[in-house]
């Protein structure tokens, strides 16, 4: 068992998010799913049998989902970040997290559940931690004008300082 887990609380769509983002990363899978009994379903005012958690992973991190109904709701104060090696993984996730949802600058997007995710290219840390600041403000800049990031673009801003 993982000593720290991410809960997400949505109102009921726990289930289905969950197989959404397993569908997204590879190395991912849906594990338990527990049922709202007749006592949690009184109390919840949700019908019995209906999905109360789901338990997944997304590359080895595990999570669980849990459907409580609106009382609350996603903020950009937690946010997911995926590190990508190519611009090709950047651009199927992006596509994909950001359908139904929200692109937001710098690489931020936030899905149709309303989570937010960080698609972030493994180069941009590289080249932000170059020794060079001018290299990497010149970086910065070509990022905060971007929303999907565009790795060719960033190498640009890099090479023009």
């Amino acid at each position: 068992m993982q000593r720290i887990t991410p809960n997400l609380w949505f109102d009921h769509q726990a289930d289905e998010a969950a197989r959404f983002y397993v569908a997204l990363f590879p190395n991912s899978r849906i594990g338990t799913v527990t049922r709202y009994g007749e006592a949690e379903a009184a109390v919840a005012r949700r019908p019995k049998g209906s999905v109360l958690t789901v338990t997944f992973e997304l590359e080895g991190q595990e999570f669980v989902a849990l459907n409580g109904g609106p009382v609350f709701q996603f903020s950009p104060a937690i946010s997911f970040s995926v590190n990508c090696k190519t611009q090709e993984e950047v651009d199927r996730l992006w596509e994909k997290l950001s359908e139904g949802g929200e692109p937001q600058p710098c690489g931020w997007l936030k899905d149709r559940y309303g989570v937010s995710w960080q698609i972030v290219p493994t180069v941009l840390v590289e080249m932000l931690q170059d020794k060079d600041p001018a290299r990497s403000q010149s970086v910065m800049r070509a990022m905060l004008q971007m929303k999907k990031l565009d790795i060719a673009a960033l190498k640009r801003a890099y090479e023009l300082k």
